[in-house]
């Protein structure tokens, strides 16, 4: 007698399709998570590692503070950096930096403005920022008389109000003579590229005796080579005649586009 299998006991030919199902989403699974990995949110991941480096900024104290009796060199200069600058990536650091010292530089340059208000509104000075620094452009007729380069009384007065502010200052300092196109020869100045040179030396030695430091100066004659107005007009001859100031950064920005006067922001009235 011949024993025959239960229906439930006969083998199924499509038993392989529930195999195959699981190896196709296992396969669409890991094809997924290997994108996810390869694509990274840019804006997600400065945003995480911001967070992370004010976290960590929170709980270093500690840290930093055991750490300055076995290296007090290397972590005194960077407890000198705003400790969560430290968790930054580099790219980012330096950015921070250039804009801290963007502001700084602003600070200074309106309280030089403040400070010069007067000769502002007359227009003999001009108090500029652009992506060298801070400019100072002064009138020679507020320092020197005509083809000479010997400071007159006036200058000492506004020369010493601007080394005041800027003797605590850290930033190199450019001095730059400027002239017209008007030609010059005398027996101290062959031209005006001589005149602007040592108008600009004339400058730097009165900034040194009033304090600041010899190290941070520097005089450059420019000539007619940078002016300002037109040397077919009187008003811009005059405008063309002048030294330039320059408080540099750091940081020097190759964007030239950067060229932003700073107004006093003190009020001045007429009472007259």
């Amino acid at each position: 007698m011949i024993r025959r299998k239960p229906l439930d006991e006969e083998d199924n030919p499509d038993r392989w399709l529930v195999s195959y199902a699981d190896f196709i989403t296992l396969l669409f699974a890991f094809f997924v998570v290997m994108y996810g990995i390869s694509s990274v949110n840019q804006n997600k991941y400065n945003q995480l590692s911001s967070s992370m480096g004010t976290a960590f900024s929170k709980t270093s104290n500690v840290q930093n503070k055991a750490g300055l009796k076995e290296a007090k060199g290397d972590t005194h200069s960077l407890l000198k950096q705003p400790k969560a600058m430290m968790f930054l990536p580099k790219e980012r650091r330096a950015n921070e930096k250039i804009r801290r010292e963007r502001e700084a530089m602003t600070a200074m340059g309106l309280d030089l403005s403040n400070t010069l208000a007067p000769l502002i509104k007359q227009g003999k000075v001009q108090v500029m920022q652009n992506n060298r620094g801070v400019r100072i452009d002064i009138h020679d007729n507020l320092l020197f008389n005509s083809g000479s380069a010997q400071l007159n009384n006036n200058a000492y007065d506004i020369l010493s109000e601007i080394a005041l502010s800027l003797r605590e200052n850290q930033h190199a300092i450019q001095v730059e003579g400027h002239t017209d196109t008007t030609p010059i020869h005398t027996p101290l100045f062959f031209s005006n590229w001589e005149l602007s040179a040592v108008r600009a030396s004339s400058i730097v030695r009165m900034l040194s005796e009033t304090g600041v430091a010899e190290n941070r100066l520097s005089a450059v004659g420019l000539g007619a080579s940078h002016p300002l107005g037109d040397n077919e007009t009187p008003e811009g001859r005059a405008k063309n005649r002048r030294v330039s100031i320059m408080i540099l950064y750091d940081f020097i920005s190759e964007d030239g586009s950067d060229n932003n006067e700073i107004q006093p922001d003190t009020i001045y009235l007429n009472t007259n």
